[in-house]
């Protein structure tokens, strides 16, 4: 019983993780939200339906029992405090991010120009920062899940976003390798859901190839970036010539005044 629980919360903290609410959940199996809630008080899942969960949470069952059992120290998400420790470097973010690509020390010194010496001191800082476990013969263990992801809106996320206007969308998308898909509509709430939920499947799929794909020669694997964005907006020049609606609370008061017989003044002769 408390090992399904604690399967139970793993799965909870791995969809936290993602951002993925219980509504996305009901969405991706055709569910009502208030079943899902129940399923999570209640912890009696059908393995099949629990599969099911894992998958949206672009988990499995063997990882969150890895999570449980012998992973108690894997995080899903940094501290703000590690993260700004992390961006306090921009050599230790270098590394930081080549340990979560699965780089090895040998592959981030080749690629790189950063010396042996200096890399090992890199990954010392990562491991007392607790991001990784640099193991005996130089060997780096992460200690984040496969569902990791930067804080929403945190240091480093702040900073891919100033980056990003000037240097990830500088490009005309016209390469090997590159898209870039701009459509605007009018979507209901229902159909926003939806959509939603299948670009969460598509940043799930991208992640699940990465690590597939980690025991692959770096010369087979080249750093890709993928935005996915959706947001209601609407251009400022466009939205300043929006028809201003009458308030219907200001209609209201006027109808009153307007329909208000007028006071009349006695005076005495």
């Amino acid at each position: 019983m408390e090992q399904r629980a604690a399967l139970v919360e793993a799965l909870k903290r791995a969809l936290k993780a993602r951002g993925i609410t219980y509504s996305h959940v009901a969405e991706a199996l055709q569910l009502s939200e208030p079943s899902v809630k129940r399923l999570f008080a209640s912890g009696q899942f059908t393995l099949e339906r629990f599969e099911q969960i894992c998958a949206v949470a672009h988990t499995s069952i063997s990882e969150l029992a890895r999570s449980v059992d012998g992973g108690k120290d894997e995080v899903s998400q940094l501290t703000p405090e590690q993260e700004r420790a992390i961006m306090a470097d921009r050599k230790l973010l270098l590394v930081a991010l080549c340990a979560l690509n699965h780089l090895s020390l040998e592959q981030i010194v080749n690629a790189y120009d950063i010396s042996k010496t200096e890399c090992i001191s890199l990954l010392i800082k990562l491991d007392r920062i607790k991001l990784l476990e640099l193991l005996p013969g130089n060997r780096i263990k992460l200690r984040v899940t496969r569902a990791f992801s930067w804080l929403p809106n945190g240091p480093i996320q702040q900073f891919f976003k100033a980056r990003a206007q000037s240097e990830y969308f500088a490009s005309s998308f016209s390469g090997a390798s590159e898209v870039m898909l701009l459509t605007n509509g009018l979507l209901s709430k229902a159909s926003t859901e939806a959509l939603l939920s299948k670009l969460r499947r598509v940043a799930n799929e991208f992640t699940e190839q990465h690590h597939a794909e980690a025991h692959l020669p770096l010369s087979e694997r080249r750093p890709l970036s993928m935005v996915l964005a959706v947001r209601p907006w609407e251009l400022d020049e466009m939205r300043a010539l929006r028809r201003r609606q009458p308030d219907k609370t200001d209609s209201a008061v006027g109808s009153s005044k307007k329909s208000a017989p007028r006071a009349r003044t006695i005076t005495s002769q």
